[in-house]
């Protein structure tokens, strides 16, 4: 029986929500609290609980702040994250604070269930909603990063290139590459115009993108 408590902190959505975790084979809703404190006053006080199913916008002590406390006081106790919160900067804070999983309040019942099933197993989950949405933004920029990895440098542009990332001024380039002057800022340019940037923090920033710098 993986023991649950429900964090939520509107009760008509805290009590949807439990009426259809009740009605999960293997699921029981051993408490429910509307912020985080309470979640830590019912382990403090001995609750024995599996995984706590907790949004991230609640009064007091929101659902963030209790992952950190939780790793404290009940290490082996698994958050999984249920929000309606679906910018990625929130899925990053709950992962990297220690959260097990992240769901959206719209995903269907048999995902709720699923996401919990398989936190309480030792795994993390991630919405298919979120995940999906990652990886087209993920292939959209690979697919950007491939077109414009077919740009035709030439060795001494990309030589030019990684000078300017290290600071080198065009004199200084020049002394370097035994160049003149005037011939570091025509390769200079042709970097601009072969990448379509309009300044040197351009420049740099596309080719740190692109994997032409380190």
């Amino acid at each position: 029986m993986i023991r649950v408590i429900l964090a939520e902190d509107h009760n008509i959505v805290r009590n949807g929500i439990k009426m259809l975790l009740e009605s999960q084979p293997g699921i029981s809703v051993v408490s429910e609290a509307a912020n985080g404190q309470q979640v830590l006053d019912l382990i403090n006080a001995g609750l024995e609980v599996d995984v706590v199913l907790a949004d991230i916008n609640m009064p007091q002590m929101d659902g963030i702040a209790l992952i950190e406390e939780l790793k404290s006081i009940s290490p082996q106790t698994k958050l999984l994250i249920l929000t309606m919160l679906d910018n990625d900067k929130y899925v990053a804070q709950a992962f990297g604070a220690g959260a097990r999983g992240y769901l959206l309040k719209n995903l269907g019942e048999d995902e709720l269930v699923f996401g919990i099933k398989a936190v309480h197993s030792g795994s993390r989950y991630i919405c298919t909603e979120l995940a999906l949405r990652m990886l087209d933004e993920l292939l959209k920029t690979n697919a950007q990063k491939k077109e414009r990895s077919e740009i035709d440098f030439t060795v001494r542009e990309l030589e030019v290139l990684h000078l300017i990332a290290e600071g080198y001024t065009n004199r200084e380039m020049g002394e370097k590459l035994f160049l003149s002057k005037r011939t570091v800022e025509g390769h200079r340019q042709a970097l601009l115009d072969k990448t379509s940037t309009k300044n040197t923090a351009m420049l740099i920033r596309f080719a740190y993108s692109c994997g032409y710098i380190d």
